[in-house]
This record gives structure tokens, sequence and C-alpha cells, in this order.
């Protein structure tokens, strides 16, 4: 119901319109509708009153509520369906259970504020309160279980496009970190339940850190760690249309992959990456394994191509950790 206030309300542009007008298009009381006005001034917006001529919108939120996020939005697939609450623990642990529970292709979790994200190998992610946007993408994909690592390659791209579309630099460092100059601003974690011959669901987590300050970091990531309003000089970055526009990026990225497969992803990683052609230092996880060489390729599985002094090494994601020689 509020949604269809808000598009009643937004049409009308700066005019007002009647509760009781509202409320004969929408075939309820005229006290539902003042409820429902309450609530939506409970969540941000910005709606006057007027005693003979009724309500009228001003002005919305930066928050990203699903009536925000679907205003607007242009895409075919993903953001058909948005789930939203104002405090997870993890956007992946619940999309995995909606995921389990039949959500469609191109599901979304979003939330405000996530108590315990994690990226890549178990670390913790920093995802504070109305700073940053943290959300997952279910997808249900044809191809075979072996391509799905490269959606997180897909993600990442997605990402520094919106970037690019804001007039932010983006670099992406393997396989997936969204960097500027060598700090963090974006993790994904990506996620899969499958067969041998099939995927049951992909779960794309990812966190990016948009309006946090310095001082807003934990001290031991403050020098590691930055945010699209610190790349913008300082401005604020409109949470709600960058993650439209990364959303939208990601849409045609889907479909370019379920049309044409994974090569043109994989073009456009190279165009932003920020690790081939440099000297890296490649430490196993598992093994303790550790080498230095020049990174000079991703193959077609998305692994990285190390050329070393003992010859060209394939480096897995998940199973080392790249770090610039020093």
């Amino acid at each position: 119901m509020r949604t269809e206030i808000l598009d009643i309300l937004r049409r009308a542009g700066e005019q007002y319109i009647s509760g009781e007008e509202m409320a004969n298009r929408l075939g309820v009381s005229r006290t539902a509708i003042w409820k429902h006005i309450r609530e939506l001034r409970e969540e941000g917006y910005d709606i006057i009153s007027h005693s003979r001529s009724g309500y009228s919108l001003r002005e919305a939120p930066d928050r990203l509520l699903p009536g925000e996020i679907r205003h607007g939005l242009k895409t075919r697939c993903i953001g058909r369906d948005i789930h939203f609450k104002e405090t997870l623990g993890s956007t992946n642990t619940w999309a995995k259970q909606l995921a389990a529970d039949g959500a469609l292709d191109g599901t979304i979790v979003v939330t405000e504020q996530q108590t315990g994200g994690k990226g890549r190998l178990e670390r913790q992610f920093f995802s504070p309160a109305g700073k940053g946007i943290w959300f997952s993408v279910i997808l249900r994909p044809p191809f075979m279980p072996q391509e799905a690592p490269k959606c997180t390659l897909m993600a990442a791209v997605a990402v520094a496009m919106a970037m690019e579309k804001f007039g932010l630099e983006a670099g992406i460092k393997w396989p997936n970190d969204i960097l500027f100059e060598n700090k963090k601003l974006v993790g994904i974690l990506t996620e899969m339940s499958a067969e041998m011959d099939r995927i049951n669901y992909v779960v794309i987590g990812t966190g990016i850190n948009v309006n946090i300050l310095p001082e807003d970091f934990p001290e031991d990531i403050r020098d590691k760690a930055t945010s699209l309003q610190l790349v913008n000089h300082g401005e604020k970055v409109p949470r709600v249309k960058f993650f439209q526009t990364m959303l939208e990026a990601m849409d045609k990225l889907y479909d370019e992959v379920l049309a044409r497969g994974f090569a043109p992803v994989m073009d456009a990683w190279r165009k932003y990456s920020v690790t081939l052609g440099q000297e890296v230092r490649v430490i196993g996880v598992r093994d303790g394994e550790e080498y230095v060489g020049t990174a000079v390729d991703i193959d077609e599985d998305g692994a990285l191509l190390v050329d070393a002094e003992d010859g060209c090494h394939r480096v897995l994601a998940g199973d080392v950790s790249i770090r610039p020689r020093k």
C-alpha cells in the first residue's frame, strides 16, 4: 500500500493530493491513508500536508528501502523482488535461506547495517548503519557449476562500471576487491548450492563503502579501507542512485553472460584490473607456499596467471592471497 501511495504522490509532483482522492483510487479508507502517510514519515519521507489540499511529497530519504530502489530502476531480472531489513547479521545468510525456499532469479536482499558481514577467507567486513550498501543477489543461472566463480568477477565489473558512471576511478584487485589508491572500497563473497551438473542457486554478497569517513573506520582497518565519499573529494554519494546504477550494470552483464558466456565480462575485468602487469607476491593459504612473479593475465576460468622464475603459475580464487611485492 505504501508503494502505491508513493507512486501517486510522485506522479503529482509538487501538487497536493487529498487523502480522500488517494483512498478512492486505492479502495481503502482515509484513515488507512493517514496511517500509511504517518509510517512513511517515520521512514524519513518528507511529506507535507495542507488541511484543504491534502498531501505532497517534497523529498525522499536516501535509504535502501524497496520502494526507493524500485522507483526508476531499469532492469530485466535483477531487483525483480527485494527483501529488506533494517539490520541483519549477514545478507548472504538470509539470501541463502530465501533461495532454498524458492526465491526467484534476480532476488535482492538488502540492509542498512550488517552485524556479521564476512568477506573472502572468513574475514570480517565492516558494515555500519546508513553509510554503505550491503546486499546480496540470488541468481539461478543455467550454466555448469564450474562457471559460478566467474559471477564474482561479474559483480566486481558491475561496481566498477557504476563508479565510472559517477566519475569515480575504479580498479579491481584480483579477484574481486575494488580499490582506490591501494585501499579497499568493496568486498564481494559468492556462495553456491549445486549438484554435479546443475546450479541450484548462486548468492553474490557485496559490501560497498559509500559515505564512510576516515574516523568511522575501526583503527585496525583505517589505513586499508576507503569509501566512495572519500574518492569523491569528500562529497557524499547518493546511495540509492548508485545502487540502482550498479544493479542496472549487473543486469546487463548477466544478460550478456546468459547469451554469450563470460568472455565480455573477462574483457571488462581486464580493463579495470590493477593487478595485471604488476609484480605480486603469492602466498598459499593452505600450504604456505610463497613466490613472487608478474601477474600477466587471467584465463578463461578467471584464474590469475603469474609468471615466476620457475614458470607460469595458475592461481585460483580462494586458494591464495595476492599482495604487491614490497
